[in-house]
This record gives C-alpha cells, sequence and structure tokens, in this order.
C-alpha cells in the first residue's frame, strides 16, 4: 500500500514539471493561482494612451491635429454676421461741376435779365397761353408754368425748383417777355409797409435756396 501511495505521489510530480515547457508555459506562482485565476492581461484602451509601447503593440497612437482655419481675403473687410459694408459713393469733382452747370443751361449761360424781377414779385401762370402753347413749351418753361398755377414769389421759385436766384430771375424774365407768367408787384399794407406775409413768404423761400 505504500509504495501505491508513492508511485502516484511521483506521477502528479511529474506531471507538474512536465507543464513548465514550451508548450504548457510557467508553472503558477508561489501561493497555488493558476492562469484562470488571474485572468487575461488587461489591454490598455484608446484613452488611456499608455501600455502600448512594448514590442506586442507598439508605439502609441496619437490623435491628428486639428484643421488650420483658412486666411481672411486679402483686401476685404471682415464683419461678423453678414456681409462687409458697402462702400460709400464719393462725391468726384465731375459731380460737382455737374450740379453747378446744370441750372445755367436753362438760360444758355445768362446771368442778367433786362426784366425787372425783384424776388418778392410774385409770378402767377398765364392760363390762356398755357392752354394754347403749353403743348410746345420747353421741358424748363413748363416746369415753371405748373409751379407758378399759384402765385409764387420769385425766392420760392428759385428754392423749390433747385435754381440759383440769378438763374430763376433770367427765366422768369424771358417768360414773361413771351407772356407765359405775369409779374405781380408786391402789394403794400394800408401804412405803406410791405406785407407781413408776403415778407415771411419770401424768407421762407431765400431759406432754402
Amino acid at each position: 500500500m505504500g509504495d501505491v501511495t508513492h508511485v502516484a505521489g511521483s506521477d502528479r510530480r511529474k506531471t507538474e514539471v512536465g507543464r513548465t515547457g514550451a508548450r504548457f508555459g510557467h508553472v503558477p506562482a508561489v501561493g497555488g493561482h493558476t492562469e484562470e485565476e488571474w485572468g487575461e492581461p488587461a489591454v490598455p484602451t484608446a484613452k488611456s494612451g499608455t501600455g502600448r509601447t512594448g514590442a506586442r503593440f507598439g508605439r502609441p497612437e496619437l490623435p491628428p491635429p486639428p484643421p488650420l482655419p483658412p486666411p481672411p481675403s486679402a483686401g476685404i473687410p471682415q464683419q461678423q454676421g453678414g456681409w462687409p459694408p458697402e462702400p460709400e459713393p464719393e462725391w468726384t469733382e465731375v459731380d460737382r461741376t455737374r450740379s453747378i452747370v446744370r441750372p445755367y443751361a436753362w438760360t444758355g449761360g445768362r446771368t442778367e435779365t433786362a426784366y425787372d424781377m425783384p424776388i418778392e414779385a410774385l409770378i402767377s401762370t398765364n392760363r390762356a397761353t398755357l392752354a394754347r402753347n403749353g403743348s410746345t413749351m420747353t421741358h424748363d418753361h413748363r416746369s415753371v408754368a405748373d409751379l407758378c398755377l399759384s402765385a409764387r414769389s420769385v425766392a420760392e421759385v428759385a428754392a423749390l425748383l433747385s435754381l440759383p436766384l440769378g438763374v430763376a430771375r433770367v427765366v422768369l424774365g424771358d417768360m414773361a417777355s413771351a407772356g407765359m407768367v405775369v409779374v405781380h408787384r408786391p402789394k403794400s399794407a394800408d401804412d405803406g409797409h410791405p406785407d407781413l406775409a408776403m415778407m415771411e413768404r419770401v424768407l421762407i423761400g431765400l431759406r432754402n435756396l
């Protein structure tokens, strides 16, 4: 009986020793723990970023760099929330010249009139002449005739048509000579002084020039 026990123990030792070769790996650690009890070795994850530096895992994988923002366009001002504002139109010397020359085209360049035309004089349209010759009037004369269907002072005509006072006098003098308009001398009050209402209208016209 003792020989049988000795043989069985010897067989167990041979079995344990035989599991240390290339086929079975290393002997379990001291304490009786086996590989099944320890479990598989932990594999590092992408979040940890560590442990992948051995012969088994190679170098750690780094995240790609963020893309660079595109460069702003040269010469275009950047404005957040919309398109860049449009540039203000430039008031050139040519535009100033045209704004000055255009009114004098009404008179052919003339600045003097032989007709007595004070700034407070009232101008009214000759309706009979307008009805007879209205279709043949020039555009400038028709504009004055339509404006003076209600009596206007010379200063008012100049202001409402955006004309220099001298140009308005020449145009009105030509129209009065042709019978297109009638010139009314300003009336005076009973005390011989100018009518205050008329003078106020003249002052308004002068302010608007």
